[in-house]
């Protein structure tokens, strides 16, 4: 009996132990359970919180309003009701856009065809919810809209949207509302919507939007009760109202379709919606193809996996849970920021304006590169490589379509960009680092054209780099010429930099010395007198300073505008500034290429890091008027605007990287955080998430189109980029903590390290990178001119 009872024991024992570790194991978490989409929802983030997978077409979110700069995404945090849900969003940036496409669900006895105001949301069809009843993950978003008790969940692939709609009993008046008048922002358009009603099952037509014509096919479960169209910008004089019973096509501009059904209590519908910017054709294929059966979870979940698998190529450990969401919802972010725009058949529109196909490569139909050059695309090189090339084929096709490089630009429709021509350092940065499988000679060729040359018809005048001719006479933009011209001045010398850089790798040694010369255009805007980059005139004189007089705007006789006088911390408004969306103090640090040369100008380390420190000590009031774009400060420096971005580590150049080391941390730790307010301005279609992964990593790229990263301050205990290439990069950081911020030494693959930077090919080729960490700065390490980053100029 007692050895029964001591049998009985042991097997108990085991047993204990053996479900405790499936549970424990069925409870641990992947990464992509730490991303919670709501981050950046609130102030002005402009994140979306709906379902989408990554590198994808389609993003399904919920639209609460659909005008002003708070709205670009179309969602804010703050709002309590709910217009519908459409199919395309922008990932944090500024520009109000997007929203095509969008459905809504609803309960009553009298049909709506305007949302309503989010003041008073029982004038349309538009319904309360509540946070409570909202949540979100990565592929899947549900809320319950509380005026109707409906559950609405979506779910996506690349390419459709997939709707679940869950009603109360509802006898002849449930419905699903198709607006195709809905419209995040007033982009205008010059075409006409249409739609057409083609069985008691499926909808199909296109939006005429402000960046294009989007194609929908939407498939619905459920075989239509009752059905017709709307327009809501017409009222017949018989009925006064703008809605046609049994009617199966409409055009306008404001116009959608309604579908009544009878329903049960918990009754599930289902919407799929295919979307397409060549037709309604390329639309049927995508959702023939990508949704072909009616299995709602089975999508959800294949979604939920293949962010799981992005997401899984960096591991993060030593972190705190707050840490892991933040970092893993940053990479969620940078993922979903980069949207193809070709159909499952290769199809895609052109800049041309005609369709053309891609054989076995993804279409990137729009870069926001003036905020993406910085940081995102560098990151993918890492952490992405199986998309680079598919990016850089990409422009390949835009230069072949359009016969002209662009700059910025979204879906193709290339109107007036953000200063400077950096696709420039992302095709530079990708070719450096070893992306090569694309037609390099066209893009140099393209290049280089646009860097001396105005474009000819029937590309228009403003595709060309703004103030060129002056840039090439005077070295300079002019300000009474210009517009931002100084920042014009400095973006573009990078970018000479940047083709230089090419130019060598190619072996054109004449094109070489002639951009590195141009490279060093920045000093033609010099002020000795004042220590900064300072508005220059035609007449080679700089603008004069404020000294205490009253700003005013001067308009020349060509009806070009700018500020009289010189103020530093200026920002203003287009069209009169001398900056963009900074000031003196902010564009100061602007030469990536030439940190050297900027410290030379300076006369030394000491005085550079006086001015340096400084930025970051002073107040962060500027003149007035004030400016959205500045916040995320520490003095000066403005995280949530991206000429700032790479300023605090600019400390390694001058020789004392603890400072560089204890700046990072700060804005790692004071400048992100976990909720809808966790950003502290536009996510920027990846520009502040893919700064935080690098620099969470430890190093950061300041000098993209360099093959460079400069060494910051490890957040993390350990992290593990998987290459892709069947090596693995390793970062550690022993005796890391809050507190210990420092680096005391580090050691790449077992030998130790003393300069600031590591190299793309030291990180691709795997390996360990250790830093030891401590509460006070080593003021030995790294502080040799030759441990410095690369840079053009010589001390």
């Amino acid at each position: 009996m007692r050895l029964n009872s001591r049998l009985t024991f042991l097997l108990s024992a085991i047993f204990i132990i053996a479900t405790s570790s499936v549970f424990a194991k069925s409870k641990s978490k992947e990464p992509v359970d730490y991303v919670d989409p709501f981050i950046g929802t609130n102030f002005f983030g402009h994140t979306f919180p709906g379902a989408s997978v990554p590198f994808a077409m389609v993003h399904l979110s919920p639209d609460i309003h659909t005008e002003g700069w708070t709205y670009c995404s179309g969602y804010n945090y703050s709002d309590n009701s709910i217009i519908g849900f459409s199919h395309t969003h922008w990932s944090g940036v500024g520009m109000v856009n997007g929203g095509e496409i969008l459905l809504m669900p609803t309960v009553g006895d009298d049909i709506q065809i305007f949302p309503g105001s989010k003041e008073n949301p029982d004038e349309g069809y538009r319904s309360r919810f509540s946070h409570a009843d909202e949540t979100a993950s990565p592929g899947y978003y549900s809320v319950l809209l509380k005026d109707y008790n409906i559950k609405a969940e979506l779910t996506s692939t690349q390419r459709v949207g997939f709707h679940r709609y869950t009603f109360p009993k509802a006898e002849y008046s449930a419905r699903i509302i198709l607006d195709i008048g809905h419209q995040i922002g007033n982009m205008t358009s010059e075409g006409i919507s249409e739609l057409k009603i083609i069985n008691n099952n499926r909808i199909e037509g296109s939006k005429s939007a402000g960046l294009g014509r989007v194609y929908f096919v939407a498939e619905f479960s459920k075989p239509f009760l009752y059905y017709g169209t709307f327009d809501a910008l017409y009222q017949t004089p018989e009925s006064g109202e703008g809605i046609f019973p049994y009617k199966d096509e409409e055009a306008g501009d404001k116009i959608g379709a309604y579908i009544y059904y009878s329903t049960t209590e918990n009754e599930q519908i289902l919407v799929k919606v295919g979307i397409s910017y060549t037709s309604v054709e390329g639309a049927r294929k995508n959702l023939e193809a990508e949704i072909p059966h009616w299995d709602f979870d089975r999508v959800r979940n294949d979604a939920r996996k293949i962010w799981n698998k992005e997401l899984s190529r960096i591991k993060i450990e030593g972190a705190t849970e707050e840490q892991k969401q933040i970092f893993y919802t940053a990479a969620y972010h940078s993922y979903l920021a980069l949207y193809i725009s070709q159909d499952v058949d290769g199809k895609y529109y052109g800049s041309d304006g005609e369709i053309h196909e891609v054989k076995d490569y993804d279409f990137y139909g729009s870069f926001s590169c003036w905020d993406t050059y910085r940081s995102q695309h560098p990151l993918l090189t890492l952490t992405a490589p199986d998309h680079v090339n598919d990016m850089l084929k990409s422009i390949v096709d835009k230069v072949k379509n359009y016969g002209w490089l662009p700059a910025q630009h979204f879906l193709n429709v290339y109107g007036e960009a953000m200063v400077g021509d950096h696709l420039i350092p992302i095709i530079v940065d990708a070719y450096r680092k070893g992306y090569r499988d694309y037609d390099i000679d066209l893009l140099y060729e393209a290049m280089r054209i646009k860097a001396l040359e105005l474009p000819k018809p029937p590309v228009p005048h403003y595709a060309g780099r703004s103030g060129l001719e002056y840039y090439m006479q005077l070295g300079y933009a002019p300000i009474d010429i210009v517009t931002e011209a100084v920042p014009n001045t400095l973006e573009l010398a990078y970018d000479d930099w940047c083709i230089a850089q090419l130019a060598k790798e190619l072996g054109k040694e004449d094109d070489y010395n002639l951009f590195l010369k141009r490279a060093l255009n920045y000093k033609n805007v010099w002020d000795p007198e004042t220590e900064f980059f300072r508005p220059r005139k035609y007449d080679g004189s700089f603008l004069e300073e404020l000294n205490g007089r009253e700003q005013s705007i001067v308009e020349t006789p060509s009806g070009h505008f700018y500020y009289k006088y010189f103020d530093p911390l200026l920002v203003g408004r287009r069209p009169n500034r001398h900056y963009t969306e900074s000031n003196a103090w902010q564009y100061l640090w602007a030469v990536q290429h030439d940190v050297q040369g900027l410290i030379n100008l300076f006369g030394n380390n000491d005085k550079f890091i006086k001015k340096l420190d400084t930025f970051f000590e002073m107040s962060s009031i500027i003149t007035p008027p004030k400016y959205a774009g500045i916040s995320g400060t520490i003095g000066q420096y403005v995280h949530g605007n991206q000429p700032s971005h790479h300023v605090a580590y600019l400390y390694n150049y001058a020789g004392e990287p603890w400072k560089t080391q204890q700046r990072v941390r700060q804005v790692m730790e004071e400048l992100y955080r976990h909720g809808p307010g966790g950003l502290c301005e536009n996510e920027d279609m990846g520009s502040l998430s893919s700064w935080y992964m690098l620099s969470a990593m430890g190093f950061y790229p300041v000098t993209p189109g360099s093959t460079a990263y400069t060494i910051g301050s490890p957040l993390f205990g350990k992290s593990t980029i998987n290459l892709g290439n069947g090596k693995i990069f390793t970062i550690i950081a022993n005796n890391n903590s809050k507190e210990n911020i420092y680096i005391q030494s580090v050691k790449l693959n077992g030998k130790s390290l003393s300069k600031t930077w590591i190299d793309q090919s030291e990180i691709v080729e795997g390996g360990n990178l250790v830093f030891e960490m401590g509460p006070e700065p080593n003021k030995l390490w790294g502080n040799e001119p030759e441990d410095a980053p690369p840079s053009m100029s010589s001390k």
